[in-house]
């Protein structure tokens, strides 16, 4: 087995994610009884909680395409399109495999990264939560190849989160490393019904030594019962 596919495999991330692990808790989630356990939910600190997180990860309607918008969506127990896997180690693992650079490695090497796969219904897509190009200021999360080195590597940084359990999490890609990009819902943003609510990048907001609740993120495994 290749450093690669070891890397894309590594059950870690199913584990613990930014400090937080499943043992002794029992998660819900938005994924699919069919991708069951192997799933996992990311939900915004602005919109949720851990015990209602009410907006998930979601892949607009669905569709396996490259460049299909990721967005936040209601939770559904029985929607498809809220199917994510992650396939994570460091990201000194990532870095090994020709995933991140070296200037990405050298800051943040022992930190956890993770790779998050479109998996309707528990079947992989090859396409993870990424960016088209190298992350700049509002791009929009889509799907890219899984293949495609630092902009489908996320990194989960917990020691830069004033939120016990919440954490920002940085676009591989970044090539500054003191207001890195990471994910971010837009400024006075919301989601309901009627609203799509597409995921960004944008540099770490640092006000007062606290980042705001629209890049604070935290995660939910398994299926939502």
């Amino acid at each position: 087995m290749s450093l690669k596919r070891k890397v894309l495999t590594a059950a870690a991330a199913l584990t613990t994610i930014g400090g937080l692990t499943t043992a002794g808790t029992v998660f819900a989630s938005a994924a699919t009884p069919q991708s069951g356990a192997a799933c996992i939910s990311i939900f915004s600190k602005k919109l949720g909680t851990p015990a209602q997180p009410n907006f998930v990860e979601d892949i607009l309607g669905g569709v396996v395409r490259v460049g299909q918008p990721v967005i936040l969506k209601e939770v559904h127990g029985s929607d498809a399109s809220e199917d994510i896997t992650p396939h994570g180690g460091t990201v000194a693992d990532f870095y090994a495999a020709g995933m991140v650079s070296a200037a990405a490695n050298q800051h943040y090497g022992s930190l956890r990264a993770v790779q998050q796969e479109f998996a309707p219904l528990g079947v992989p897509s090859g396409l993870c939560v990424g960016l088209a190009r190298v992350a700049y200021q509002n791009e929009g999360l889509t799907l890219q190849p899984c293949s495609v080195p630092g902009t489908t590597v996320w990194i989960l940084a917990p020691d830069l989160s004033p939120a016990p359990g919440f954490f920002p999490i940085i676009n591989a890609s970044t090539t500054d490393f003191r207001h890195p990009f990471a994910m971010d819902l837009p400024p006075g943003g919301s989601a309901g019904h009627n609203h799509l609510l597409q995921i960004h990048t944008r540099r770490l907001q640092f006000r007062g030594g606290t980042l705001p609740d629209s890049q604070l993120w935290s995660a939910h495994f398994g299926e939502l019962k």
